[in-house]
């Protein structure tokens, strides 16, 4: 038996690909357990005792996948996943106290990837949890079908593929034609990092590597001064040391 408390301390020395895991349940002894298994077989694992806890997470972190129990106070887990689907295709595994084969039933069709009935033995939950994250992966494999969505949004602000247009509210926020190119580019990543020579795309394409990095920093910092609220500490549009940058979006 595993014993655990909510103070361990991950395992340290994973490597900085690990998978990242929301467990999101209201038994704190439960996240504990499951933070500790999940660190020791090589997951990154943040924890949140409710929807709302889980929610706010969700807007600043990118996750592999949820760990989501049913029951809990506030919103329950079916109405969370049921909201948070429309957002994000995060890999959903449902936890539930309850045997009723109609719960699985309600769990797959408001879009949780797998369902997992509580007691559970925890190489099961590994099992589960790794094959879901190895369906989303294939899915978004290079050569995969991935619908491009037709607007971002991060913050207050939305930005419309189609129509290039960054909004805050109902207010129109006026970008350049270059400002607008880096959103695009960004936006269809889909908050994953983007290199600085994809970013300058032909816009420079005379010019040295030097100049096209310099190029695109300035764009940047441009960018940021619209969209970030301190842009020395940017929020949405982070800085990936040594690679270029990426934009964080809400799912």
């Amino acid at each position: 038996m595993i014993d655990a408390t909510e103070d361990d301390a991950p395992v340290e020395g994973l490597p900085d690909d690990a998978p990242h895991v929301l467990v999101v349940d209201d038994d704190r002894r439960l996240r504990s357990l499951l933070s500790r298994f999940l660190t020791g077989n090589g997951y990154r694992v943040t924890v949140a005792a409710n929807a709302a806890a889980a929610e706010s997470t969700l807007g600043s972190l990118i996750f592999d996948a949820l760990v989501l129990d049913v029951m809990m106070p506030g919103e329950n887990g079916f109405d969370f996943a049921r909201r948070w689907r429309q957002k994000s295709a995060v890999p959903i595994l449902m936890l539930t106290a309850r045997s009723d084969g109609a719960d699985r039933v309600t769990g797959l069709e408001i879009g949780a990837d797998d369902y997992l009935g509580k007691p559970f033995e925890p190489r099961e939950l590994l099992l589960r949890l790794a094959n879901i994250i190895k369906r989303n992966v294939a899915s978004e494999a290079p050569g995969a079908a991935r619908a491009t969505p037709e607007a971002i949004r991060f913050g207050g602000f939305i930005f419309r593929f189609d129509r290039g247009e960054l909004r805050l509210g109902d207010e129109i926020v006026r970008i350049t034609e270059r400002e607008r190119d880096i959103l695009t580019i960004l936006g269809e990543a889909g908050g994953e990092q983007v290199a600085r020579e994809d970013l300058a795309g032909n816009a420079a394409a005379n010019a040295g590597a030097l100049a096209n990095d310099r190029n695109v920093d300035v764009q940047i910092n441009r960018l940021r001064r619209k969209i970030e609220r301190d842009p020395a500490n940017p929020v949405y549009l982070q800085t990936v040391r040594g690679v270029g940058y990426r934009l964080l979006i809400d799912r």
